[in-house]
């Protein structure tokens, strides 16, 4: 029998380890590092993903001191009564037999405390601290800290560390001249700006002897102005091979840089050039990464020899067992990662907990727990949305008898339709996901069927779960009826032909959507060439920071988005994400208006008032994306029959189709019934 996926697979021999695949599980930070009790919850979730095959774990970003801090109280590693604590992570990895190494990042810059340091004083745009430059004596004795906390990592049972050498951080800072302006031993020509790095791992390498594994995180492509050349990032690739490093990871993209790295509309393995073109230099190990999220993608930047492993990050919030499934041929039941973001990096970015839209269980594995059920019921599910999906599934395997009831004839609810909106292909991963898991658990599926209260209290059920979800809510403004006027679902359900003149009311995440589904013929996303293109990127590293012009993307649409707010238009939307949206629409040439008042719709369009203002909005159609309403007319009928009764999901709170809150509230009651 042929092993699928035999590169990725296949074992990574180090010379004093090896790796039992090529896959390694990128580094995140979680919160639970700062939680109370957070590292017994973090050893848990990383003894899932060692029990789910990975070849090798890098943690979150632990600091080698207080300055390097992310943020006041966050996670360092300086002290020997420190190590107690990871020791827990370490004894948890290897009793399901993984590897794992920890993260040393210094925030530099990008500290978001008044204890920053940088090469130089210059401020970053995401913090709003100023650091202070890093004296000859501040740099020696932080070089001596990061050999410091990697001697204490491997006395906490540690396998290696990764030194984090891009994104932005402060060993990035020191290497371009776009935030070391020094003109000392540390600054000036690359020689010297690399030195810091370099220094780094020969102290890390003296300090924890040859039998240990260091990565090191090159910033590959920087994605920012008066960022290194392509020369420039081989050099210091075979400088810290030289100097010990055991494996080279690749980094792509400040923090700050305008360019998306890991979002959904990014292509798959839109980065494996870069990786290929430093794997022909290097002689260690390199690893190829961002938007590797299916093993067929893994395999084949594999199979071409564009890397020596992959990193993958966010699959593994999505599903622990990745590795497991897809050894045992089974990958279409991966939980695939669909790079929304909204779950792991906005909430990192928010000081909360990251978890995953897809899997509520990340991170939450000693707390959400699924232990079958003492009590076997019979549970109506009314709704195969998110949270309708998430219900059954999970009820079904506690061991309930599920029946999941819709009118529609497939399931999926609202993500069918943002499965349409150009950069949001991987919806449909998640819809091929339950598909399979619904019938692998055993829920009794049922489409096309509209339930009632009658037909309800005819099936005999314990209880009944309301997941009905939303309705659009109406515009309430005079020739709001008129023929010209659709809703959202008239576009990206009923694809109702749309004129070359849009006004699109509301720009909420559903405002966006559509905006970019009618400004867009062809989606980037699925032509990772274009996609570089559209986006500036140079494949030809011919400028520094592999920035090029982007090129303009004409829309077959003139598109005026509109809301009430006066807040800036689309503030409303991801932290990590909705500066990709927003950006988007700019390059099609959107107009975007705030602070609008809706007087009436006419035949020609819509008159609005701004700025004191009355003004004709010319428009052929207009799109109404103002909101949802709860759908629970079934609810108190049940209740007054005397039904067990819940409600979950959008039927729950209509809040932008918050499928992240869906699905959590699906698996938190499932959980408890």
């Amino acid at each position: 029998m042929t092993t699928p996926y035999p590169k990725m697979l296949e074992p990574l021999n180090l010379g004093f380890t090896t790796l039992k695949n090529r896959v390694l599980m990128g580094s995140m930070h979680t919160g639970l590092e700062e939680a109370k009790q957070g590292f017994d919850k973090l050893a848990e979730f990383y003894a899932q993903r060692a029990k789910g095959g990975v070849g090798l774990i890098v943690t979150g970003g632990i600091s080698p001191n207080v300055r390097g801090r992310l943020a006041p109280f966050a996670c360092q590693l300086s002290y020997p009564w420190q190590v107690a604590k990871h020791k827990k992570v370490t004894d948890a990895v290897h009793r399901e037999g993984g590897k794992i190494c920890m993260q040393i990042l210094h925030a530099g810059r990008y500290g978001y405390h008044p204890l920053s340091v940088a090469p130089s004083a210059i401020k970053a745009p995401i913090t709003p601290f100023k650091p202070k430059a890093m004296s000859e004596r501040q740099i020696r004795t932080t070089i001596r800290h990061y050999a410091r906390a990697a001697k204490l990592a491997k006395k906490a049972g540690y396998d290696g560390v990764e030194i984090m050498g891009s994104e932005g951080y402060l060993i990035n800072q020191f290497i371009c001249r776009r935030t070391n302006q020094r003109d000392d031993d540390w600054g000036g020509s690359f020689e010297n700006r690399s030195r810091f790095p370099r220094e780094i791992v020969r102290a890390v390498r003296a300090a924890v002897g040859e039998d240990f594994i260091i990565v090191y995180r090159l910033s590959m492509l920087d994605l920012v102005e008066d960022g290194n050349t392509l020369d420039e990032v081989v050099a210091l690739g075979k400088g810290v091979e030289q100097d010990g490093a055991t494996i080279i990871n690749t980094g792509i993209g400040w923090h700050e840089a305008r360019v998306p790295t890991i979002v959904t509309s990014v292509p798959r393995g839109a980065f494996r050039w870069i990786t290929a073109r430093l794997k022909q230099e290097l002689k260690v190990p390199v690893v190829a990464t961002n938007r590797i999220n299916t093993p067929e993608v893994a395999e084949d930047i594999l199979g071409r020899e564009e890397a020596d492993m992959v990193s993958m990050a966010r699959p593994f919030l999505a599903d622990a067992e990745f590795v497991n499934k897809a050894a045992a041929g089974k990958a279409d039941r991966i939980n695939t990662c669909i790079a929304c973001n909204q779950a792991c990096l906005d909430h990192v970015f928010e000081n909360k907990r990251a978890t995953c839209l897809v899997n509520p269980l990340a991170a939450y594995e000693t707390e959400l727990v699924m232990t079958p059920a003492t009590t076997k019921k019979k549970v109506a599910v009314v709704g195969a949305g998110p949270a309708g999906l998430s219900f059954s599934c999970f009820a079904a395997e506690r061991g309930h008898e599920v029946h999941l009831f819709d009118r529609a004839d497939n399931i999926g609810g609202q993500f069918n339709f943002a499965k349409q909106v150009p950069g949001k292909e991987e919806f449909h991963e998640t819809i091929r996901y339950f598909k399979n898991r619904l019938a692998d658990a055993g829920v009794h599926v049922h489409l096309a069927s509209e339930q009632t209260v009658a037909s309800l209290q005819q099936g005999g059920f314990d209880s009944v779960v309301i997941a009905t979800g939303v309705v659009p809510r109406k515009l309430d403004i005079e020739g709001a009826d008129l023929p010209h006027v659709y809703g959202y679902l008239d576009v990206l359900r009923d694809h109702k032909p749309v004129g070359k003149k849009v006004a699109v009311i509301g720009a909420g995440g559903i405002g966006f959507d559509v905006s970019e589904y009618l400004t867009t013929e062809q989606s980037p996303t699925l032509n990772s060439d274009h996609w570089h293109k559209v986006w500036g990127i140079d494949q030809g590293y011919e400028h520094r920071g592999a920035l090029a012009q982007p090129i303009a993307e004409p829309s077959p649409r003139e598109v005026v988005l509109m809301q009430r707010k006066e807040t800036k238009v689309g503030a409303g939307l991801g932290k990590t994400s909705g500066w990709v949206h927003r950006n988007t629409l700019r390059h099609k040439g959107v107009k975007m208006l705030n602070s609008v008042n809706y007087e009436r719709i006419v035949p020609e369009g819509i008159e609005i008032t701004r700025n004191g203002k009355r003004e004709l909005v010319a428009a052929d159609h207009i799109i109404v994306c103002a909101g949802q309403l709860p759908l629970r007319e079934l609810e108190q009928p049940l209740r007054d029959a005397g039904i067990d009764v819940h409600r979950i999901g959008g039927a729950d709170v209509a809040a932008e189709l918050d499928a992240k809150r869906a699905i959590r509230q699906g698996a938190e009651l499932a959980a408890t019934i």
